[in-house]
């Protein structure tokens, strides 16, 4: 048994913000120049005012369905990517998105691995299709805004200056015969759990009166040096035993990759990746007129790979993600017919 991507839906709001306007924001820190070259950030995208996690992640849906000419009747699972910072606290957004498609026989269920969830949501439908033969379609979908939260003028915070907004969709069906998910690995590193996060709105800081002015742009490093520190230890060897380990278990090398769909993060870094791997720019995109849409970036290049003409029939695809907490995952797709 096999199974197979059989479309692809995104969405992404009608406005963007520039390099200039992010250098600006930062209040001297960072020049545009050092924006686009560094950070690697043309521009990215602001959600308008209809622009919720939720419903942003319904109009991902609703392209991958008009593309793949997918009846939502046909669904029996959606599992939902999307982010925590949504329209109403403690909703189901996988539930709410059903209802919005018409999923009427399908049951949903959200799922959480920061910028990893997209990765590990692909390795749990091909898990749970394989062992559940009722589950024949499944969504992954959701939609991401965590750009809120983000102070340019907290020096430990550019990393997370890229954090855009938009959604994407995935559809997986049982033997589809084409666009085959083969392996996956993943691995996470408790120790790093607090060390990035929203200081204030949880139980432990509740929003209040005195700290109402900053809440709403706190998310940042609250253990900035032992974060960095620690991902320069492990984060690189952690990232490549999850693309060796996803090959190993596709009967694949390094070597088989064709197209790297690979998350926006620094151009440097961006740079080592490729270069570690023995890719050509063109075997990749680099996502500096997006921004990064957190979990969303993995669809978003598949799509335009595909879209351009970087991936074709008979190539190996390897999704590559990393979360905050911190978490790494690696995939391998061998796209077209599958022979």
């Amino acid at each position: 048994m096999s199974v197979g991507i059989a479309a692809i839906g995104i969405y992404l709001p009608s406005v963007v913000e520039t390099a200039q306007q992010i250098a600006a924001g930062s209040a001297g820190h960072w020049s545009e120049e050092a924006v686009i070259n560094k950070l690697g950030i043309k521009q990215k995208y602001l959600p308008g005012p209809n622009d919720g996690t939720q419903m942003m992640g319904v109009m991902a849906a609703l392209d991958c369905l008009r593309e793949g000419a997918i009846d939502p009747m046909s669904i029996d699972l959606i599992l939902c990517m999307g982010e925590e910072w949504k329209e109403y606290p403690l909703t189901t957004s996988g539930i709410y998105i059903q209802e919005q498609i018409g999923a009427k026989k399908a049951w949903a269920i959200d799922l959480q691995q920061r910028c990893c969830s997209t990765v590990a949501a692909m390795k749990i439908a091909k898990d749970m299709m394989n062992s559940d033969h009722s589950i024949k379609t499944t969504l992954i979908v959701g939609g991401y805004r965590n750009g809120d939260f983000v102070d340019y003028q907290d020096k430990s915070m550019s990393m997370m200056y890229n954090l855009s907004a938009g959604a994407g969709a995935i559809l997986l069906q049982k033997d589809l015969g084409r666009n085959e998910l083969l392996g996956s690995h993943i691995f996470s590193d408790g120790s790093m759990a607090h060390d990035a996060g929203v200081v204030y709105g949880g139980c432990t800081n509740p929003i209040n009166q005195d700290n109402l002015p900053k809440a709403y742009h706190s998310l940042t490093l609250m253990g900035e040096r032992h974060m960095k520190d620690r991902l320069n230890e492990v984060s690189m060897d952690n990232w490549f035993n999850c693309i060796d380990q996803a090959l190993t278990k596709s009967n694949l090398t390094r070597e088989s990759i064709d197209y790297l769909a690979i998350l926006h993060i620094k151009r440097s870094m961006h740079h080592f990746i490729l270069d570690h791997l023995h890719l050509k720019e063109e075997q990749s995109t680099y996502l500096e007129e997006y921004g990064h849409l957190g979990q969303v970036d993995q669809i978003l290049s598949l799509k335009l790979g595909v879209e351009v003409g970087k991936i074709k029939d008979g190539q190996i695809v390897s999704m590559i993600a990393a979360g905050i907490g911190y978490a790494w995952a690696a995939n391998v797709i061998r796209w077209g017919e599958v022979r």
